[in-house]
């Protein structure tokens, strides 16, 4: 440590999770329109908090109201989970997981989101889907191995990815009740 001390902006998320109509377990994640520091990439649906929010709770459901149209009363939160630090782009994450009920259409705010994607989670467990690259981000010395779940043609990964994986296996178990 050089004894910097390091300011983040903070932001909350929401990991959104349903059963579908065969039962399936189907985790809801957003792609970001292009442009902005997260421009392109796949995370959950969350983001800066304002001034207004009274919480990081707050944050999360306002931003997943205006970016994929989830009204507060189709979420129950499950668990806050533990807060993370980007490791580039300067952001403390405060992600809750949720049990949500699907609204008839998502309604993607355009200019931030550019596909809502709702994959299911045992297809997240099998070991084809994930998968390392190499990554040099702004301000690392060097190229290190960035590991992510594949998502279609997209990767999951960064701190969407360190939020998920340690939930993964205790939602397939039925360690919380969706």
């Amino acid at each position: 440590m050089d004894g910097t001390v390091r300011t983040f902006k903070e932001a909350a998320v929401l990991v959104p999770v349903f059963r579908n109509m065969d039962g399936d377990l189907i985790l809801v994640v957003i792609r970001r329109s292009k442009g902005g520091v997260h421009g392109d990439q796949l995370g959950f649906p969350g983001g800066k908090s304002d001034r207004g929010d009274a919480s990081k709770l707050e944050t999360a459901l306002r931003e997943c109201r205006e970016e994929i149209g989830l009204p507060r009363e189709n979420i129950t939160i499950l668990e806050e989970l533990p807060v993370l630090e980007t490791r580039s782009t300067g952001f403390r994450v405060f992600p809750f997981l949720a049990r949500i009920v699907v609204p008839k259409a998502w309604q993607p705010e355009e200019r931030e989101i550019a596909e809502v994607l709702e994959v299911n989670l045992h297809d997240l467990a099998k070991p084809e889907s994930y998968g390392e690259f190499m990554e040099q981000l702004p301000g690392w010395s060097k190229a290190e191995p960035a590991p992510y779940y594949r998502i279609g043609r997209y990767r999951l990964w960064g701190v969407s990815y360190r939020i998920l994986k340690p939930i993964l296996p205790p939602i397939l178990e039925g360690s919380w009740e969706i």
